[in-house]
């Protein structure tokens, strides 16, 4: 879509194939380009931790692909797209390690969340300068344990990172406001 930072081409064709709403596509590359941000940021300042870079990026691609299915929460709030994505993408032969993230985006707090679900969550809420202490809490922690820091010198890295993040949210929110919620 023009003006749109791009997808991975497997959830661009996914997104396709499954009809999307331009609103929807208009975000889910807008959170995928924070998470593109989100993880290169982690890789320098965490060379050591183990992370799922193109599993971050295509969870983020994908994570609200369940509105397709439930239309209703484009624009009102809702959490049926959460199971339903999940199902969706797994009815599309995409694998459980990358369909997770459509289900659990919006439960960071629940039992064997990975690091990479949490990067997803994450970008998710800072996209639009959202900030979730307990989610940001969760993040420092697996990254301070990785990269073998003092937590409070990741938590201001972060917040920076977070901050400028939060700046160009007037921006993206406009350009995700400048699509349809339905298909012409």
């Amino acid at each position: 879509m023009p003006g749109l930072p791009p997808l991975p081409a497997t959830a661009a064709r996914l997104l396709e194939a499954v009809d999307a709403p331009p609103r929807l596509v208009a975000h889910l590359s807008l959170v995928h380009e924070v998470a593109r941000t989100i993880a290169d940021w982690c890789a320098a300042a965490c060379p050591r931790l183990a992370l799922d870079r193109e599993a971050v990026l295509f969870g983020a691609a994908t994570h609200d692909i369940g509105k397709t299915v439930h239309p209703e929460e484009l624009s009102a709030p809702g959490s049926a797209h959460e199971p339903a994505g999940y199902e969706l993408l797994r009815a599309h032969g995409v694998p459980e390690r990358l369909a997770r993230f459509a289900r659990t985006h919006a439960s960071w707090g629940g039992p064997g969340i990975s690091t990479e679900e949490l990067l997803v969550s994450l970008a998710d809420k800072a996209w639009k300068n959202s900030r979730v202490r307990d989610l940001e809490d969760r993040v420092v922690d697996r990254l301070a344990i990785a990269a073998r820091r003092e937590r409070w010198e990741v938590f201001l890295e972060l917040d920076d990172l977070l901050t400028r993040v939060g700046d160009d949210a007037p921006r993206r929110l406009a350009v995700q406001a400048g699509y349809p919620v339905r298909n012409a």
